[in-house]
């Protein structure tokens, strides 16, 4: 059995991808729409069969810690590009490549009428590569290279639609966002680097008690925690983490695959990975712990309030994925470091199967994303409702789906835990399972049950989202219907649904077939990079309490019938059958009533005009400060006055220019008898 998995065929797994995504950007009008699909595929799908095979050399006991290529050295620093393959490395390989070889299939049948098809296939290898270097990293230079990359492509990606002002604010407001939080993120790599002298995992860890030691330069404060909350910040921004989320709602102005691929698997959950693989230096800091547990706190509860007023289908999954995003960081926070990881698995199957299911019924409502038009598309679109319906079941947290087995690892992690601000974790994680329920049952019922509102005119309320506008603009969004025409829905075509029925199997069986190795099991003991110890949390141990109480994945679903969070999911779904099935008339009057609060939600708690009012003017306000009063005053003046200050002195001189030799004599003798009396005054002191 090797020890050492063999570096070529890892170098083959993110290559693979950056390949396909070459051949079909640079080459993709002379490889057409066929060859730049099936090059982009074969990529993904050599990745995604090459880390099966990483993944199970790992459960047999290889591992690879090494440098690929050493770009740079300067004095005993060296930037390099190496990889780490360890049993954390290997699952998200696992996830990344899945989810988006079953993103690649789909875009087939998705963007089938869209201009743009070679440039689309080119982005998504690309952003699949970037991840795969992300988290294949051992040092922080390649972990900042694929951070950024991730990045940079979501940029492309969001804004794909170029020519519509929507899309490009959409990509701006994330590339925005995202440079705050990595802003941090570039602080926290800088102070390590400064105080732990290296870039590479292992050395930094191994000093990360000397590090906890260490006070911020000119403060009391701890630098190991300062460096870690920076860290985080980063995370805060990539995995769209109140107050740095607003970013993420707007991206659904990209195309639908994107929303999955971006938004499931790869690189939202990047954050999440990154603390995850920076366990043994945030295990150091309670303080920067109890920081993670309350804003994924009030990410995980907050958000998903704002998902219960919302009526475009892919917003109301964006705003479930936030909130998922919420329940991943406060297991960080409570060091359920396995538990955290777990959940961003089964959440990457289940929440790529909504987002393609969102895609599927906007493809068959002719690019419709309003869910006040839809209603009884069940019959019409059978297997995009069966999956969808497991999708929502695996999301609310259905006992025995995969969604209920992480979900419920993250509320007891919560509940053992004994840090600060764990009290209110614990009250959020727990509310949120009733609120997830009303709002994906609520689009659930609207979408597929009910009466068939696409038989009639649009709601007055109605926003063209931006593929419908697109579609409208391209003159295919009707298929070829005129304006007058009923649009009956359909099933979509079999590259569409077979990615849903393939992502539909994880998401019932994974968490049942996961949960015993992965939280109970060795599967994270065969780490490189940090100790099993520390991993699980040595200073907050409640997963150590949990393996005591597990017996079994059967027994762990039967015995949640006698826990509050099936029974508040149950009267989450009944809520919603209530409301939108048995009496579709109360919502409206809710509205009125809680009025106040609905204007509350339905702004988004108004953080987008804080941000435009406080910080967006705010900056124009010191940019124009520093250009009338910086640039215009001081320099310009310098500039204008050093020239009007020559132009004057060489006025005044230049009736020193007689052109008589005799004139210039005398003023020598003059200056000369100036220098001697300085002289002597100067020497008689």
């Amino acid at each position: 059995m090797a020890t050492t998995l063999n570096e070529n065929l890892l170098l083959a797994i993110p290559l693979a991808p950056l390949a396909g995504s070459l051949i079909a950007g640079l080459f993709g009008k002379t490889v057409g729409r066929a060859g730049a699909h099936t090059v982009t595929i074969l990529g993904v799908a050599i990745a995604f069969v090459l880390s099966c095979m990483t993944f199970f050399d790992v459960l047999n006991g290889a591992s690879f810690n090494s440098t690929v290529y050493e770009w740079m050295s300067v004095g005993g620093l060296k930037f390099e590009v190496g990889f780490l393959i360890d049993s954390l490395t290997a699952l998200m390989m696992i996830v990344v490549t899945f989810v988006s070889l079953m993103v690649h299939i789909y875009t087939i049948g998705y963007m089938a009428e869209e201009e743009g098809y070679q440039r689309f296939f080119s982005y998504i290898a690309l952003f699949t590569f970037s991840m795969l270097m992300l988290v294949m990293a051992n040092n922080f230079l390649q972990l900042f290279f694929g951070w950024e990359a991730v990045g940079l492509v979501s940029y492309l990606l969001i804004g794909f639609y170029f020519k519509r002002e929507s899309a490009i604010y959409a990509n701006m407001k994330a590339f925005l966002v995202n440079r705050v939080g990595d802003f941090g993120f570039l602080l926290g790599i800088g102070l390590l680097l400064a105080y732990g002298g290296s870039l590479n995992y292992n050395d930094v860890f191994a000093k990360g008690h000397e590090l906890a030691a260490l006070t911020f330069p000119g403060t009391s404060w701890n630098l190991l925690t300062v460096s870690c909350i920076c860290l985080f910040i980063g995370a805060m921004g990539k995995s769209a983490q109140f107050p740095l989320h607003v970013w993420l709602p707007d991206s659904m102005e990209g195309p639908t695959p994107i929303s999955a691929l971006i938004h499931a698997a790869t690189m939202v959950t990047a954050g999440i990975f990154m603390v995850a693989r920076m366990s043994p230096l945030f295990e150091l800091s309670d303080a920067a712990l109890s920081f993670i547990v309350v804003i994924g706190a009030i990410t995980a509860l907050f958000m998903g309030f704002l998902g219960v007023v919302q009526n475009d289908i892919k917003r109301v999954v964006a705003y479930s994925t936030l909130s998922q995003l919420g329940y991943m960081t406060v297991a960080l926070g409570v060091s359920a470091y396995p538990v955290a990881i777990f959940h961003l698995m089964t959440h990457a199957f289940f929440k790529a199967l909504l987002f393609l299911g969102a895609g599927s019924v906007i493809m068959g409502m002719h690019h419709d994303q309003d869910m006040r038009n839809m209603g009884g598309l069940r019959k019409y679109m059978p297997i995009t409702w069966i999956t969808s319906l497991v999708g929502s079941l695996a999301l609310i947290g259905t006992p025995f789906f995969s969604g209920f087995y992480s979900k419920d690892s993250i509320i007891d992690a919560v509940k053992l835990s004994h840090l600060p601000g764990s009290g209110f974790a614990y009250f959020a994680v727990v509310a949120s399972v009733f609120v997830t329920a009303l709002y994906s049952f609520r689009m659930y019922f609207l979408v597929f049950h009910g009466e068939e509102r696409f038989r009639g005119p649009k709601h007055p309320e109605s926003p063209m989202g931006i593929e419908a506008a697109h579609s409208a603009q391209s003159g295919h969004g009707d298929h070829g219907h005129d304006d007058h025409h009923v649009h009956v829905p359909h099933e979509s075509p079999w590259v569409v649904w077979v990615p849903l029925v393939l992502l539909a199997i994880p998401s019932i069986i994974a968490g049942a077939y996961a949960i015993q190795p992965l939280l109970f099991g060795s599967f994270f003991q065969s780490g490189v990079a940090f100790d099993k110890v520390i991993f699980i949390g040595q200073n907050h141990p409640g997963l150590s309490e949990m393996a005591e109480e597990f017996q079994g994945w059967a027994a762990m679903g039967a015995h949640a019938f006698s826990g509050a969070p099936v029974w508040l999911a149950l009267a989450g779904v009944v809520v919603a059958w209530f409301f939108y099935m048995k009496r579709p008339d109360l919502p409206a009057v809710v509205q009125r009533t809680f009025a106040p609060v609905y204007k509350l939600l339905a702004n988004a708690y108004y953080l987008d005009k804080i941000n435009e009012i406080v910080f967006a003017r705010g900056a124009v306000a010191i940019g124009r400060g520093l250009w009338k009063e910086g640039d215009v005053v001081v320099i310009d003046g310098v500039v204008n006055g050093s020239a009007k200050f020559i132009g004057w002195f060489a006025t005044v001189i230049r009736f020193l220019q007689s052109g008589y030799i005799y004139h210039y004599a005398f003023a020598m003798i003059i200056g000369m008898l100036g220098l001697l009396t300085l002289f002597v005054t100067l020497s008689g002191k």
